[in-house]
């Protein structure tokens, strides 16, 4: 008799510390007290409501002023500034809610490693083992600026280095033993000497003595996300992710990728089934599939805007003026980035053959689209992971009451109806959530 396969799959949230639903009819107050945390709060407990794996919060480290030039429409958006840090969101969001998980955003190319081993290793004992670490390279130069370098390292080079900074902050966590908190009243010992070790770390970039100052996480090591689409990119994630955001576009790339990830994992000495791939989706969902496709298309309807957003959004993430394009021309060949590659390698694909304002109208940061009643959102999702493999989907969208009301009371019931997704929380640990299937 054959073991049934465990059809279920992940679900996941992406999300910024910004008034990130700022303009929405149904955004509440969130315009005037993002900056409290209240409504991540009151959003987070929705998600831990619907048993989702866990809560991404992405960051960047700058005011962008690519966009003709100036901040001045980047500002207007309010969506790349202002912004909070997620680190400090996330330890707030954690010990609001008992069994969710919350991934961070933090630079391996700013942030010193020690100090990021140690607020990792604190905010994973402070929610019991629920923390993860997005690790990122970051993309701007003037975010660099910011951090008193002139532009940042190379591509490639910057993921060269983050393999150096993971295999130190790794050996951070690991400096102290499991007990080596022994708390001995009879010889008065509270930490055992002998379970804590200098590490000695020597490396190209980077040096450190150790140990942390801190008992080794709830984890051992909290979860790694990444969300690597270039060949570096990719590279580095099969050998240190736990978890992959990730934006190939369709189900044919999906399965390339989620297969490339798992062989590469696979040649880097790891089990493929440690790793998890995420789809982002944005559902558009409504009662009925008609109702559902008159959003989409009210959502489409101003088409300019929407263009200027993306350009807007775009020129921040890779650094390149779209202002100075030709909507009604393709894509200039001499369009480079030393940031976001893998993003515009996939619009380039999509842009093939069409001029820049055909390319932005039809173009949306989704792996595969998903717009109907909760059924038939849920047919898609279920067919996608059929086809695909596996392991699950990461929603971006908006994070008003309303909208996170049709994800997690309208389509995560009719997944849990059919056996797709958690109705319950196996463990207690963010990884345990990744690893429970």
């Amino acid at each position: 008799m054959t073991t049934p396969v465990d059809q279920r799959f992940h679900l996941a949230w992406f999300k910024s510390f910004t008034p990130h639903d700022w303009r929405s009819t149904w955004s509440g107050s969130e315009e005037r007290d993002w900056m409290n945390g209240d409504s991540h709060v009151d959003f987070l407990q929705a998600l831990e409501r619907a048993r989702f794996d866990f809560l991404m919060l992405e960051d960047s480290l700058m005011v962008s002023d690519t966009y003709a030039g100036t901040a001045e429409a980047s500002l207007a958006q309010g969506g790349y500034a202002p912004k909070g840090d997620p680190a400090l969101l996330a330890s707030m969001l954690l010990s609001e809610t008992r069994r969710i998980g919350v991934i961070a955003t933090m630079s391996s190319t700013f942030v010193p490693p020690w100090l990021l081993a140690r607020m990792s290793a604190t905010i994973d004992h402070l929610s019991g083992g629920r923390f993860g670490w997005n690790c990122v390279t970051s993309s701007e130069n003037r975010a660099a600026q910011n951090f008193g370098m002139d532009a940042l390292p190379p591509h490639d080079e910057r993921y060269e280095r983050a393999h150096e900074y993971v295999d130190l902050v790794t050996q951070l966590w690991d400096s102290w033993e499991d007990g080596a908190v022994v708390m001995d009243e009879e010889s008065n010992t509270y930490v055992d000497h002998t379970k804590v070790h200098p590490i000695h770390f020597e490396g190209r970039w980077h040096r450190s003595r150790g140990p942390l100052n801190l008992p080794r996480p709830p984890q051992g090591h909290p979860v790694i996300c990444q969300a690597g689409g270039s060949p570096a990119g990719k590279a580095f994630a099969a050998g240190n992710a736990d978890v992959l955001l990730s934006l190939p576009k369709g189900l044919a790339d999906m399965k390339r990728y989620r297969d490339d990830i798992r062989d590469l994992a696979e040649k880097a000495g790891r089990d493929p089934d440690d790793i998890k791939v995420m789809y982002i989706i944005s559902p558009i969902l409504a009662d009925t599939d008609d109702e559902a496709r008159e959003i989409q298309a009210a959502m489409n309807a101003n088409v300019e805007a929407g263009i200027k957003a993306q350009m807007v959004n775009w020129s921040a993430t890779m650094e390149i003026d779209f202002s100075r394009f030709d909507l009604d021309r393709p894509l200039p060949d001499d369009a480079t980035t030393n940031g976001h590659q893998s993003t515009l390698s996939t619009f380039r694909r999509f842009a093939a053959g069409r001029t820049l304002r055909e390319a932005f109208t039809a173009y949306r940061t989704e792996a595969i689209e998903v717009v109907g009643s909760p059924a038939t959102a849920a047919d898609t999702l279920q067919e996608a992971m059929e086809f695909v493999g596996g392991d699950g989907f990461l929603v971006m969208g908006p994070t008003n009451r309303r909208y996170v009301h049709e994800i997690t009371e309208g389509l995560v019931p009719e997944l849990q109806r059919r056996g797709l997704v958690r109705t319950e929380y196996a463990g207690a640990q963010l990884r345990d959530h990744l690893r429970e299937f």
